[in-house]
């Protein structure tokens, strides 16, 4: 009898630990899941932005399309409307309506702000996943406002295209999205903070709908982004990206 009660102890034992191998996520499962809610084959998004700069607000509205590693963005409130942003692959364009010229926008202008954001033009650029720019590690647990998260860190993958080396994410454990996220030059200077603020679940999935971005870099300044509605999945005709469509 003794020698049954032996064996079941060990057992259960073997499936306590068993078990416990399954359920832990690696750090790349984490990001991987944080990606299925994150990107849609294609989206559709009205969004407002408020820009402030010491005791000076700008807010900004635009229309996006994406699909792919394409993207444009029209501009619609009064100040800008009708300035459009064109991506294809990795090249960017900018379309000013009252000059009626486009732009390609390259090299150093990629690192400014866009219109006057907090967001430079490279984050708009990024499009890729993130588990293919960076090789993700666990460093640690905690709670962070109430929710408790994984916190990840991702180093920048040997020749990817980057705009930061590192980055520390927080992530909630029972919706994988990001509550907040440090992103680092490769000396190790903080660059920028980003902040989520609202959360909400659309069409199935949770999705990250009102955020704040800090450019360390510049002071008394920041740029809240706000999603007023997105669609995950239309159908957007095929010329929509394209040079001849951006005037």
């Amino acid at each position: 009898m003794k020698k049954l009660k032996w064996i079941l102890s060990i057992s259960v034992v073997i499936l306590l630990m068993l078990s416990g191998t399954v359920l832990a996520l690696t750090a790349e499962e984490i990001m991987k899941k944080v990606e299925d809610f994150q990107y849609a084959d294609s989206v559709k998004m009205e969004v407002e932005m408020l820009i402030v700069n010491g005791k000076r607000q700008m807010t900004k509205t635009m229309t996006l399309l994406s699909r792919d590693s394409s993207a444009l963005v029209e501009f619609t409130n009064p100040r800008d409307r009708g300035t459009k942003f064109l991506k294809i692959e990795d090249d960017l364009w900018m379309y000013f309506p009252d000059a009626e010229e486009v732009i390609k926008i390259s090299g150093h202008m990629l690192e400014q702000g866009m219109m006057g954001s907090d967001f430079s033009y490279q984050d708009a650029m990024e499009s890729e996943k993130l588990t293919e720019l960076y090789d993700y590690s666990i460093i640690r647990e905690e709670e962070l406002d109430g929710r408790s998260c994984y916190v990840v860190e991702g180093i920048a993958k040997e020749g990817a295209k980057v705009s930061y080396y590192r980055r520390v994410s927080w992530i909630d454990k029972e919706r994988f999205v990001i509550l907040k996220e440090e992103l680092y030059a490769q000396s190790g200077k903080l660059l920028k903070l980003l902040k989520t603020k609202k959360v909400e679940k659309i069409d199935g999935r949770w999705y990250v709908t009102e955020s704040v971005m800090e450019n360390k870099l510049r002071r008394n300044t920041r740029t809240e982004f706000r999603i007023l509605s997105i669609e995950f999945n239309p159908e957007i005709p095929e010329d929509t990206f394209s040079l001849h469509n951006l005037r």
